[in-house]
């Protein structure tokens, strides 16, 4: 069972407006104990209430025996160091466990939980893909993947982290949206190298350039190479992975400027054209050996 106050506190900060906030929320707290029901007790509007007043109500709350209290970042106002300094505060006034509600107004939906937690909360509301009101709440996949790069192995543990790919592709379809290309983890971005130097440094150590292990949630990693950024490094690797192996790095330059080239006027380059022009340099050169 909820119960949460009906708007936010400022419009009801002073004397007996908060004495009847509190006798109301004393009645339904007591009523649903009555009923052996779990009781969450939330605010709305927490960042924009007193701090006073909301301290005096969590604090009745908690008296009564209430399993969780709530603070509810409802329009999305509040940033990290806010979320911080006030679950902090809360966690040394109430012995419940602390839930923590936000929405992504302003884009810090997932670092104002992440510092939720770190203050003390337990419990954080999520949606799948962020699903909510206006620019949605904490997503999921976002939240875990802040939590993996703290924990890799402990994260990896307790979540069946391959399921959220395909928990998302699942919300996606029924709800008829499209996963955006930069979502965390799940995005045609996430794991897609491009530009030369990241493409080099990634074929010798994927760590260079990634924090997140793409394997870990059953995704790949990508470094396509039919694009103008592409680098030799990563066309050789493509042609060695072709079994090329007759190539030289000057041939694999070479190449390269022709696929940078080709890339410059032909906007809708593919991979399978680029393994074409590796093929044919391949045979010419192949060709000229054998005379």
């Amino acid at each position: 069972m909820v119960f949460g106050t009906s708007s936010h506190l400022r419009e009801h900060s002073h004397g007996k407006d908060i004495d009847y906030i509190i006798e109301q929320a004393t009645q339904v707290i007591q009523y649903v104990k009555s009923q052996n029901v779990e009781v969450r007790f939330s605010t709305e509007d927490s960042f924009r209430s007193e701090l006073v007043d909301m301290l005096a109500i969590y604090s009745v709350a908690d008296k009564l025996g209430v399993d969780r209290v709530g603070v509810a970042d409802t329009v999305g106002i509040a940033h990290p160091v806010q979320v911080y300094d006030l679950i902090k505060i809360l966690r040394g006034v109430v012995d419940a466990d602390i839930e923590f509600h936000c929405h992504n107004d302003t884009g810090c939906a997932i670092a104002n939980s992440f510092c939720a937690l770190k203050a003390g909360a337990r419990y954080i509301d999520t949606t799948v893909l962020g699903i909510g009101e206006r620019n949605g709440i904490t997503p999921l996949g976002g939240l875990l993947a802040r939590l993996y790069t703290c924990d890799p192995e402990g994260v990896s543990k307790k979540y069946k982290l391959p399921m959220l790919g395909k928990i998302e592709k699942y919300v996606a379809d029924i709800v008829g949206v499209e996963i955006p290309f930069n979502n965390c983890i799940t995005g045609s971005s996430a794991f897609t190298h491009k530009a030369g130097i990241h493409a080099k440094a990634i074929l010798q150590n994927p760590s260079t350039y990634e924090c997140i292990r793409p394997e870990d949630w059953g995704q790949k990693r990508s470094v396509p190479i039919n694009h103008r950024l592409t680098g030799w490094n990563a066309v050789k690797d493509r042609g060695l992975a072709l079994g090329f192996l007759n190539l030289t790095d000057a041939d694999f330059k070479l190449i390269t400027s022709q696929i940078k080239a080709l890339a410059d006027t032909k906007a809708d380059l593919s991979a399978a054209e680029v393994d074409e022009i590796l093929s044919n340099f391949h045979k010419q050169k192949a060709e000229k050996l054998k005379l």
